[in-house]
């Protein structure tokens, strides 16, 4: 019998990993009928993953909390085993903001230390916390703020809330937090290595995204200088330029200062939740892929890391996305047997994006057959 594993990430803006799974497994079927699959959904801790979560057997806690401006949002997080899996962008996600000089200042992280609050109220014993995808750079002041860590100016006023203020702090305490976090452990699950300042910083490189001028990128550059050393100065460690710092606008180096978080990679710690490891051990194929392959998934994404555990074991890799930018060089680098986008066999992207479903089957199908024919 020819034991398949199905891992792979999200097809943005059409299907969510899990349903991406779905449609492979039953293209896996068709050309396949007797295959033992295993179906194991991964994500890199960006959007997707509290899907891949919940579908591992996670329980779903939604509420509504403060956006990254004025307006609340209904964010959502994940209770797996005692830990919380709380993904940043639910609360202060770019998507619920239109990119602009002004929102670039004022967007902040609030809501995410409300996700936090309400898991530790729920009694988690353990916090994970994603960080792509934010419209804030605000260092994390926000969620601290909403742990109850004061955030205060030269006067002892709070400060506002939002990367444009951060250069008015003074002064920040840090034990009504700590002490409402208690021991519970911190980690911050990230694969980006930018800072948290200087020309590869939060500012510098995720700030344009979220619609911030180049005097903006100096502003909040400026700020995240001064959050960083009041940071030092009421006792936590300085993390100007550690690597994964400046992820998520800088929410990375609030939770690494301010909760002790350690980090790890988001890829590794989903993967672990999904079982892919031990189904890959004995395995005669796995398939991956997500909305675009390219550069970038080459950095952290998942299929790269589905690429790399199937090199370790010596698994052939079939590799499903809704457009390529890879050349064959960089796809057998990957050590990818075979590969198909489907925009290459739809008449145009809208196309490719309403029927995904159908297309992934009948190109699973495809890739499975050839796969067969050269074994």
């Amino acid at each position: 019998m020819t034991r398949v594993v199905i891992a792979p990430d999200k097809f943005k803006g059409s299907l969510t990993a899990v349903e991406v799974t779905e449609a492979i497994a039953y293209g896996v079927r068709d050309a396949l009928p007797d295959a033992e699959i295993s179906e194991c959904p991964v994500a890199d801790g960006g959007e997707g993953t509290l899907e891949v979560l919940e579908n591992a057997g996670g329980s779903m806690v939604r509420l509504p909390v403060r956006g990254p401006l004025a307006e609340p949002v209904e964010a959502r997080y994940v209770l797996l085993d005692g830990t919380a899996y709380v993904e940043s962008a639910r609360a202060c996600g770019i998507e619920f903001v239109t990119p602009s000089r002004e929102v670039a200042l004022a967007a902040h992280t609030w809501g995410v230390g409300e996700l936090l609050n309400d898991a530790l109220t729920r009694g988690a014993r353990r916090l994970v916390l994603t960080v792509g995808g934010t419209a804030s750079t605000d260092g994390g002041a926000g969620m601290l703020a909403a742990l109850d860590a004061e955030v205060l100016d030269a006067s002892g006023a709070p400060v506002g809330l939002g990367g444009g203020s951060l250069t008015q702090v003074a002064r920040v305490e840090l034990g009504p937090m700590r002490e409402r976090l208690g021991a519970v452990p911190v980690v911050v699950a990230t694969d980006v290595t930018n800072p948290l300042l200087g020309a590869n910083g939060a500012a510098a490189v995720f700030g344009p995204q979220k619609g911030a001028a180049p005097d903006d990128v100096h502003a909040l550059d400026e700020g995240l200088s001064h959050w960083a050393k009041a940071l030092v100065r009421a006792g936590a460690p300085d993390v100007s330029d550690l690597p994964g710092a400046g992820a998520g606008g800088g929410v990375a180096a609030g939770a690494i200062a301010g909760f002790g978080a350690t980090v790890e990679s988001g890829f590794d710690l989903i993967a672990a939740l999904t079982g892919v490891d031990t189904a890959l051990t004995g395995a005669d194929l796995v398939i991956t892929g997500e909305g675009s392959l390219d550069e970038q998934s080459l950095s952290g994404k998942a299929p790269a890391g589905i690429a790399a555990r199937a090199s370790r074991t010596g698994v052939p890799l079939l590799v499903l996305a809704g457009r390529i930018q890879l050349d064959a060089d960089a796809l057998a680098g990957l050590g990818v047997v075979g590969s198909s986008a489907l925009i290459d066999h739809a008449p145009s992207l809208d196309y490719a994006r309403s029927r995904a479903a159908e297309l992934l089957r009948e190109r699973a199908g495809v890739l499975v057959r050839d796969w067969l024919r050269t074994r």
